[in-house]
């Protein structure tokens, strides 16, 4: 691993003693990737000029990490190429390379962690400098990865009781504002649809439809519903094709369970018998309410159970095991 060097004409860091020690956002020594130059974690920077942070125009991916080793870089760089293309991004060094210089912040910043810890390992890219806020010049396009450790806590406790969904007023983003295959970090709805949720019911998150009332996704996560012993999930058109989603409908294949697409509405999930919410992070999650309803028993069924059985072991790792262990092991925030 090189060492990091500091890249030049970002914004300013912050100064010592302006974060308190007792509480690191990560562990020393982690180091991030910009623009083909490898970089302390903590130096990583975008210009506030950067249209990715004045217009959000930044696509990306999250992968996470098993034991070091990014899970499933194939289709994420597909995607990432994809998204790239519709917002006319041409980054400064190759899709192939971005993933190489990830897995390598993975495998060094994965030694510094806690044992039983694993990553979330995040790609982006932005058009660069706007041209508005340069003088009319516009900048480069800017690429980097960064990676963190995976906040186990947030989610640990699903795994057994559910998570909580609410139906929310606000909509999807529609297909004539950006394709639903493109993901970017263009994602205000997101933020006041949990928002709203939780304002519902503490502790909620949103099931986010489109404006006619097909079910779409949550905030950080694909759905599927479990009726009959049938695993069914929306279209692409309905909903961003999910990588974990992909990957669940091998893992449904393999088992036996069938699997179809189709537009969903919010009654579709009220009378499943299990909804399932894949993401990134952590693999496999049960739904368990929706509006102060039961979901089915209200309980993670035999269909989940089985699913995220075989997860484990694709992975060689008990993905639930690890998530309870870190949440009561991993050091917590101060």
């Amino acid at each position: 691993m090189p060492e990091p060097a500091a890249p030049a004409g970002q914004a300013a860091r912050e100064r010592p003693g302006e974060r308190s020690p007792a509480r690191p956002l990560f562990p020393a020594g982690m180091v991030a990737w910009l623009n083909g130059v490898f970089v302390a974690q903590a130096s990583l920077a975008i210009p506030p000029g950067d249209a990715g942070f004045v217009l959000g125009t930044t696509v990306t991916e999250q992968l996470r990490t098993f034991a070091g080793h990014l899970f499933l870089p194939g289709p994420h760089r597909d995607r990432f190429i994809a998204s790239l293309a519709v917002a006319g991004i041409d980054p400064p060094c190759p899709p192939d390379a971005i993933l190489a210089a990830a897995a390598n912040l993975a495998r060094h910043n994965q030694a510094l962690l806690p044992t039983g810890g694993d990553l979330g390992v995040v790609i982006f890219a932005t058009p660069g400098d706007l041209p508005a806020q340069h003088g009319g010049h516009p900048g480069r396009p800017r690429v980097a990865a960064h990676s963190f450790p995976l906040a186990f806590p947030l989610w640990a406790t699903a795994y057994r009781r559910g998570v909580t969904l609410r139906t929310v007023p606000v909509t999807q983003v529609p297909e004539t504002c950006w394709p639903t295959h493109v993901k970017c970090r263009s994602r205000m709805h997101y933020h006041l649809a949990d928002r709203a949720a939780a304002a519902a019911e503490p502790g909620a998150r949103a099931l986010v439809c489109h404006g006619d009332g097909r079910v779409s996704e949550t905030s950080t996560a694909n759905v599927a519903v479990v009726r009959d012993g049938r695993i069914v999930t929306p279209p692409p058109c309905d909903a961003l094709p999910g990588i974990s989603l992909a990957y669940l409908r091998g893992l449904a294949g393999r088992l036996g369970i069938p699997w179809q697409e189709r537009s969903l509405c919010t009654a579709d999930v009220r009378d499943a018998d299990e909804l399932l919410l894949t993401s990134t992070p952590s693999c496999l999650l049960p739904a368990t309410r929706l509006d102060a309803r039961a979901i089915g028993a209200g309980e993670p069924g035999t269909v989940f159970a089985r699913l995220i059985a075989a997860w484990s072991d694709d992975v060689g790792l008990d993905i639930i095991g690890q998530a309870e262990r870190a949440a009561t092991t991993l050091p917590a925030a101060t």
